[in-house]
Parts: structure tokens; C-alpha cells; sequence
């Protein structure tokens, strides 16, 4: 999947971000928070070195420091129009860990890597997400 498009208003609470097939033409939003829409709207649109580290850069810097490596971004759920998420580590000695995650950081957390990492969705969740209407 890629990001799509990245909507921000100041008027309402939830922001939206689509994710797209890279080799098809399935699409979902995504509801988020103003925070992780600007994170990720700066990581995409420039190169954003904010003065200190956000909470997603502190993610990336805490698994680096511990030897593992994030590899990807999982959409693993969708239950009540709420979406799950997984970042997937790899350890030094090959073992994959997987953390329980909110998309929304997910993507914040992928989009700090130059390229950005994959982004995966489930098969299940791409057809509910594609075929529901929100």
C-alpha cells in the first residue's frame, strides 16, 4: 500500500489519510489525530528534521538502541470502523517481534524512514475497508 492522500482540516477533530494499492486500484480512509497528520504530512512533503525528537522518531531511536530494526507497518484489523495496527521489528539475531500499534503512529513511525517502510494491510481488511462505506 502507499499513502494516497493526507487531509488536513482545522475545522474538524479526525483528519484522513488513504492508503492506495500500489499495483491496483483499491482505496480506504483512514480516520486520525491533527498530531499524527501533520507529523506525517511534514515527513512526506519536505525533509522535516524537527529541533527534538517526536514521540515517532523516540519509537525508531528506542528500537535502534535495543538492536532491532522496523521493518514494516501491518493494518492487521478493523472492528467498529477502528483500525489496527502492528510495527514488525527485527532483532539482531533474526526473531521478529511485532507491537500492537494504532495505524495512525504506524504510518507517522514508517513515513521517518527514507524510503518510507512498507505499508501492509491485511487482505480481510482491505476488502472490508473497500467495500464499507464510512
Amino acid at each position: 500500500m502507499q499513502l494516497a492522500r493526507i487531509i488536513i482540516s482545522e475545522l474538524t477533530e479526525n483528519q484522513v489519510i488513504y492508503l492506495q494499492e500500489e499495483d491496483g486500484d483499491r482505496e480506504f480512509p483512514i480516520l486520525i489525530g491533527i498530531f499524527e497528520a501533520t507529523n506525517i504530512d511534514r515527513r512526506v512533503k519536505e525533509e522535516y528534521h524537527p529541533p527534538r525528537p517526536l514521540t515517532h522518531d523516540l519509537i525508531v531511536r528506542v528500537a535502534d538502541s535495543l538492536g532491532a530494526k522496523i521493518e514494516s507497518v501491518v493494518i492487521t484489523d478493523l472492528n467498529d470502523h477502528t483500525y489496527f495496527a502492528q510495527l514488525n521489528l527485527r532483532k539482531q539475531d533474526g526473531e521478529v517481534i511485532t507491537i500492537d500499534s494504532r495505524p495512525s503512529d504506524a504510518i507517522a513511525v514508517a513515513v521517518t524512514f527514507t524510503p518510507a517502510l512498507p505499508i501492509y494491510v491485511s487482505e480481510k481488511v482491505l476488502e472490508e475497508a473497500t467495500s464499507t462505506p464510512f
